[in-house]
């Protein structure tokens, strides 16, 4: 079930017209039907719209929460959206330093409901080396501001490469780490010895359909 589903089913669970849930979160009908429709898949009233469809704007973006029918028409919206952020390549995430490199029209922006620093960007998790906890698909917010420790997800740059890699953080004694999450990866341990760069911390993950 992907967002345009999920509004479509709670709307109509809550036995909502078009025209109810368009007028209550200040957007067109039209625009709303652009969205049932799944043409609009990052509509910018997220927040309006689930205060509307009484459930957290977290569930209609990624699905995470239970929200999906009547029997739950009582829970208040969740979490406050902190702010929207950009979706950005890998190999601009290795030599990532400011928001403001990227022009709100040149990037594709996901709200993140927990507090981060301005510098926050988005990464869209490529392959299978951090399953089964992150899916290949899967948004990651980084926060460049966020101090790493040990167990701590990140992202980093190694200085041999020309894009950056996701990873858990392993600190042992004076040994540092980047170890993949999943147990069939080849290279289970990959040291740290002043070759590598912490870009960020990941704060915050969720799907993308």
């Amino acid at each position: 079930m992907n967002l345009a589903h999920r509004l479509k089913s709670r709307r109509i669970a809550l036995g909502l017209t078009q025209k109810d849930v368009a007028e209550g979160s200040g957007i067109t009908q039209q625009s709303l039907q652009k969205i049932e429709d799944g043409k609009t898949q990052n509509p910018r009233k997220i927040v309006d719209l689930a205060r509307i469809l009484k459930c957290s704007p977290e569930w209609l973006l990624f699905g995470r929460d239970n929200i999906a029918s009547s029997e739950t028409s009582n829970i208040s919206a969740g979490p406050e959206i902190k702010g929207f952020f950009p979706l950005i390549s890998w190999v601009r995430a290795g030599a990532w330093s400011a928001i403001e490199e990227i022009h709100a029209l040149e990037a594709e922006r996901f709200p993140c409901p927990v507090s981060c620093s301005a510098n926050t960007f988005v990464l869209k998790v490529q392959g299978i080396s951090m399953e089964p906890t992150f899916r290949d698909g899967d948004l990651i917010f980084v926060d460049p501001q966020v101090e790493w420790r040990h167990g701590a997800y990140v992202v980093a740059r190694l200085n041999d490469q020309n894009e950056a890699t996701f990873k858990q953080l392993v600190i042992e004694g004076s040994q540092k780490f980047l170890k993949p999450l999943n147990p069939n990866w080849p290279d289970q341990l990959i040291p740290i010895n002043g070759n590598c760069t912490i870009v960020g911390v990941v704060i915050f993950s969720g799907r993308s359909f």
